[in-house]
């Protein structure tokens, strides 16, 4: 065995890299973060070939002494703690002592220019290793240029994906940055076109805009909860404004973006049963705590940290989210056919330099609409390169941005000018469900209602879902004695290790009238069931019901309560493609009002649709947009 040694400062760099720069997202994070830390007001950011090129941020902080900068690259060096009770209260977004800027200097070519106001200051590194130093225009502030990123470190590049994918992360980071510090103005230019820039003047909304575009910050509502030790602001999305990936909602503790399964999961309990299953919604959720009661010193990218008070902030958010959220109108508006001759006067919109996908991935989305939804990420391909050397990711870039005209145009985040948005309208909707008078069925599963106001498509099935389930939910809540004798017995058998675990829990499924037996071993039988079990279904039921408890372990009794009102009244209710005659469509359109929430199945989908009047017309050309509209 060889003998211990120390390693050299530059592989110890090296290794730390491997920690804190994954990728050039992982660079822009940091140096932003700095810029941050350095009470800036204003922060660019430029890059090029998605990060590996170059990357630059430009800040207007307080710079850095001239006589302090090559310290600054030193490991454990630092502005921003200098005792052990310094980490119980950390207020910056960086404090580990000095890992990000020699852990990034280790593997590219960087240029530092840096100035309190005075003689500024200018160092170039390459690889870890100092080779010039000389003086900088006095503009207060810092600038950091890394160029050729992991140049010395070729085998990190066969890990990174398409240009496209690391061009997101990058635009991800920004965005969370930009959210979470509303009052700096970022702009963010990757290859000289500008795909961010906000105003810098504290309003979320109007950062949101920016980034998600006018019309989804429209379907944006605002929350606040507080208590005496926690604030919980923000926004989220209405019901009907929705994503697939959890990476929407963003969580902002104490101006730290971070990641939080527990409070993600608060969020989502908020919307109650008015989100569909595997949908999620855009959500900005401001979490503002004693420093004192977060540990953020657990992870070397500082996006995990341990919060003491946790559950009670869960709670906050989850009745923030309702209360904002329960009382909004969510008949969702059928969108508008859209004006094909303004979309092609409209000028295209701005574009990654790498939406030319390879033949291998699925063809991008193309947006004929310009009002179409834009999310702030669309690129997903997640192909891997395999890249020995910077010049051939040049290549592949170089190939991309020449055939970008080829293609359909994407937009990576919409450009808008904050200042001209229109800020949250706080004016409050009529709630009031509509009387509606029946015309006819569509295909079999589609109720077609109109009113003063327009006409309306009501989802059969979901509509009877939600009768059905307020119906379950209050007769699963008042458990009677009220059992139906089976003639022939169930046996359920199980494993050793499920039958255990079912065993302690007997008790949950009595409250819901489910009374098993063990029989022999690993078994149980089930002789009578409630009475609003549905015949022939009470198997499957009763198995359904025993999952939840396999999947969670700590199920309450009221959200189990509620995942068997939800399963029953699915089972129960008309499924498409089954034509209702007039007297039962009208008895089901009579119950609708009386529901508590008459908007959304259980699971979340809309029970109704709204094409109003105006939007009729306007299809038949009844009403035609002026010649003088300055939308272009």
């Amino acid at each position: 065995m060889a003998k211990i040694h120390e390693l050299p400062v530059l592989l110890a760099d090296q290794i730390a890299a491997g920690e804190v720069v994954e990728r050039p997202a992982s660079v822009v994070k940091e140096l932003v973060e700095n810029a941050v830390d350095a009470n800036s007001t204003e922060i660019n950011v430029n890059v090029e070939s998605a990060g590996l090129k170059v990357i630059q941020v430009i800040d207007n902080g307080d710079g850095i002494a001239g006589d302090e900068v090559q310290t600054a690259f030193l490991r454990h060096a630092t502005s921003k703690i200098a005792e052990q009770r310094d980490l119980f209260r950390v207020k910056t977004l960086g404090f580990r002592g000095g890992e990000a800027l020699p852990s990034i200097n280790s593997v590219s070519d960087l240029t530092i220019e840096t100035s309190t106001g005075d003689v500024g200051t200018q160092l170039q590194f390459k690889g870890g290793k100092l080779v010039s130093q000389g003086i900088a225009a006095p503009r207060k502030g810092t600038t950091v240029t890394v160029n050729q990123l992991f140049y010395n470190t070729p085998a990190r590049l066969k890990y990174l994906k398409s240009p496209g994918t690391e061009l997101s992360q990058i635009t991800d980071v920004i965005n969370r940055l930009a959210i979470s510090y509303p009052q700096i103005s970022f702009s963010f230019t990757s290859d000289g076109r500008e795909l961010l820039r906000t105003a810098g003047r504290g309003q979320v909304d109007a950062v949101l805009g920016a980034i998600y575009g006018q019309k989804n910050l429209n379907k944006l509502v605002p929350i606040t909860k507080e208590n005496l030790e926690i604030q919980v602001t923000g926004y989220t999305s209405l019901p009907e404004l929705t994503r697939a990936s959890r990476k929407y909602m963003s969580l902002i503790l104490n101006g730290r973006y971070i990641r939080n399964y527990q409070l993600s999961r608060a969020i989502v309990d908020g919307y109650g049963s008015k989100l569909m299953v595997g949908r999620y919604p855009i959500s900005v959720i401001n979490i503002t705590v004693d420093p004192a009661l977060v540990d953020v010193n657990v992870h070397p990218t500082k996006q995990e940290v341990r919060i003491s008070n946790e559950q009670e902030i869960m709670t906050l958010i989850s009745q923030a989210v309702d209360a904002a959220v329960s009382p909004q109108v969510r008949i969702p508006q059928a969108d508008p056919v859209p004006n094909l001759s303004q979309a092609i006067s409209r000028p295209k919109p701005i574009v990654a330099e790498s939406s030319k996908l390879p033949a291998n991935t699925a063809p991008m989305l193309k947006a004929t609409d310009p009002t179409a939804v834009v999310e702030p990420i669309i690129i997903t391909n997640k192909a891997e390169l395999d890249l020995p050397t910077i010049q051939r990711f040049d290549e592949q870039v170089a190939k991309m941005t020449a055939s970008n005209n080829e293609v359909e145009e994407q937009p990576v985040a919409p450009i808008s000018k904050p200042e001209d948005l229109e800020l949250f309208s706080e004016e409050t909707k009529d709630t009031k469900f509509p009387e509606l008078r029946y015309i006819g069925q569509l295909h079999g599963t589609y109720l077609l209602t109109e009113n003063q106001n327009g006409l309306y498509l009501v989802d059969q099935h979901a509509a009877q879902e939600r009768v059905n389930y307020e119906y379950y939910r209050k007769a699963i809540g008042e458990v009677s004695d009220d059992q139906q004798r089976l003639m022939v017995p169930i046996v359920l058998d199980y494993s050793t290790s499920d039958f255990l675990l079912i065993s302690e829990r007997l008790d949950l499924l009595a409250n819901l009238g489910i009374y098993l037996e063990e029989f022999g071993q690993n078994s149980f039988i089930l002789r009578e069931h409630p009475t609003w079990f549905k015949a022939g279904q009470e198997e499957d039921t009763v198995r359904e019901m025993i999952d939840w408890i396999l999947t969670d372990h700590h199920i309450s009794v009221a959200a189990y309560r509620e995942k068997t009102a939800i399963m029953m009244s699915c089972k129960r209710a008309i499924k498409a493609n089954h034509h209702l005659d007039d007297q039962q469509a009208k008895a089901l359109l009579e119950r609708l009002p009386e529901c508590e929430n008459p908007y959304n199945c259980p699971h979340g989908r809309p029970v109704l649709v709204e094409i109003t009047t105006t939007e009729i017309e306007k299809m038949f050309k009844r009403i035609q947009d002026s010649h003088d509209s300055k939308e272009f």
